[in-house]
């Protein structure tokens, strides 16, 4: 993404909303670079064991044994 930086704020910008605000584009910015870097992890096989996922939902109550 990096060497499109410029085209992918383009494409942003275009994509917003009339009215948008900075905290709006900070919001995007921030859901696109968890989502590129959730990606790469998942490139390098960088995943949550099924026991860690069933204990993280556990703590917020949520039973997904299964």
């Amino acid at each position: 993404m990096a060497a499109n930086l410029k085209e992918t704020l383009y494409t942003l910008a275009d994509q917003l909303p009339d009215g948008a605000t900075w905290d709006d584009v900070m919001e995007e910015v921030r859901f696109r670079r968890a989502i590129e870097i959730g990606a790469r992890a998942a490139d390098q096989g960088e995943f949550a064991t099924k026991k860690e996922i069933q204990t993280a939902f556990a703590r917020w109550g949520v039973d997904i044994a299964g």
